[in-house]
């Protein structure tokens, strides 16, 4: 019962937000809310969301003050020089702004954060996209790309998870992946280009055909010099800390920014302005990461996961079992989607493990075919940071899906391919 209550919870939320309606929002709250009444679980229902909220918190918490803070040294001039040489370099070429977006994502993503990809990388290039009149949703999805292979570093987290359900060594289990994460970079890249030219032919561009310089014109903020510096320093020290996770994030950025506000914007009128100009982007991101605390907090704690999660793997024939590696990784691909890293690499994966072990597939392939899914799981409405990037962008969420989800799919398939070649993980195996 709990499994076909499952099911039709996941069915309802997709259909109503691909189709429109309901708001993420509305749907993220709404509908586990009354899946749960069905499931009986009204009584214990508060306790359930409480438990997604404190387990959101942080996140919510960081992402408010993060915004805040990357917003506001971008009023005050930070990113000014960078963008007037981009825009200059790039000669407003729809390729090559594509091509610098996907270059500067994948540098930030090393230190495997959604929520910093986008917000470093947004503060840089908007500008660039409105003034030509780029596709947003073609941004979204470069980005997401580049954020769901860089969620794949070990300090990421999906790896880590997926080694410690399997007990493996974390370098171990990553070293033999770099070939297929190389791999998927450069179709990255490869996808910059034919965006690129697709909005090209959008925007009659063409490259060989100076562009307007009315269309290049960049305005710089006036700056003092030394308050410019400053930012850079703040900004790189905190970026270091986060790398070095010396300090909790929510807490770093909440410090950083209110370092940030005392230099800039020593006046605090000056800093009740910055609030109020920023506030409706910051509060339409953080209502959804809260929201999505309803919805994660009630599939989680009704037992409606883990239901799902055994349910998949019963399915699966024992004819198949010699297949287990191949198939992992491709059950992977939708279902981490549907459910949490922590639900699928420790709830499903040992369960994989075990039955694989009777094909002589070793646990650590196991693991390493597990983390195919992760370029779509990015997409995943549990993914808190995807809510950031479509805030800042002002973009529909079921549309951004839908535009994304063929090009991510392809991204898990080319890390498939290209790791069975490198032999991550058998494509067939039995004793």
């Amino acid at each position: 019962m709990l499994l076909i209550i499952s099911l039709l919870m996941i069915i309802c939320f997709i259909g109503l937000l691909m189709s429109k309606k309901l708001s993420a929002l509305t749907a993220l709250i709404l509908i586990p809310t009354l899946f749960a009444l069905l499931s009986g679980h009204g009584a214990d229902m508060g306790a359930m969301v409480i438990k997604g909220l404190r387990t959101v918190a942080p996140t919510g918490v960081m992402l408010i003050f993060a915004m805040l803070y990357f917003m506001s040294v971008t009023d005050a001039g930070m990113f000014d020089p960078i963008i007037k040489r981009i825009v200059s370099a790039v000669d407003g070429d729809p390729v090559k702004i594509f091509v610098g977006t996907a270059l500067l994502g994948f540098i930030v993503a090393l230190d495997g954060d959604g929520a910093t990809v986008y917000m470093i990388v947004l503060s840089a290039f908007m500008p660039i996209y409105e003034r030509i009149g780029l596709s947003k949703l073609s941004v979204a999805a470069l980005l997401l790309q580049c954020t769901g292979l860089g969620n794949m570093f070990p300090w990421g987290g999906p790896t880590a998870r997926a080694a410690a359900a399997v007990q493996a060594d974390v370098s171990a289990l990553f070293v033999p992946l770099l070939i297929p994460l190389l791999a998927c970079v450069a179709w990255t890249f490869i996808l910059a280009v034919m965006l690129g030219r697709s909005e090209r032919k959008r925007l009659g561009f063409q490259p060989h055909v100076p562009v307007e310089p009315a269309v290049l014109q960049f305005e710089e903020k006036h700056c003092v010099a030394w308050r410019f510096w400053f930012n850079w320093a703040l900004t790189i020290a905190l970026m270091t800390f986060l790398v070095l996770d010396i300090m909790p994030m929510a807490y770093l950025f909440m410090l950083a920014t209110a370092i940030m506000f005392v230099v800039n914007y020593p006046q605090l009128g000056q800093q009740q302005e910055q609030i109020g100009r920023h506030a409706p982007a910051i509060l339409a991101v953080a209502g959804l990461i809260f929201a999505a605390a309803v919805f994660t907090g009630i599939f989680a704690e009704t037992g409606m996961a883990n239901a799902l999660a055994q349910a998949i793997v019963q399915t699966i024939p024992a004819a198949l079992g010699p297949y287990l590696a191949v198939i992992t990784a491709l059950i992977s691909i939708p279902v981490t989607w549907m459910v949490s890293n922590d639900v699928f690499y420790f709830g499903m994966l040992p369960v994989l493990v075990q039955a694989a072990g009777h094909y002589g597939i070793e646990p650590i392939e196991m693991a390493r075919a597990a983390l195919v899914g992760q370029p779509v799981h990015i997409l995943s409405p549990l993914v808190a940071s995807t809510y950031l990037l479509v805030g800042m962008l002002k973009l529909d969420y079921a549309q951004t899906q839908r535009f994304t989800l063929r090009w991510s799919f392809i991204t898990s398939i080319v890390l498939l391919v290209v790791a069975l070649i490198t032999g991550c993980f058998p494509f067939y195996r039995s004793l």
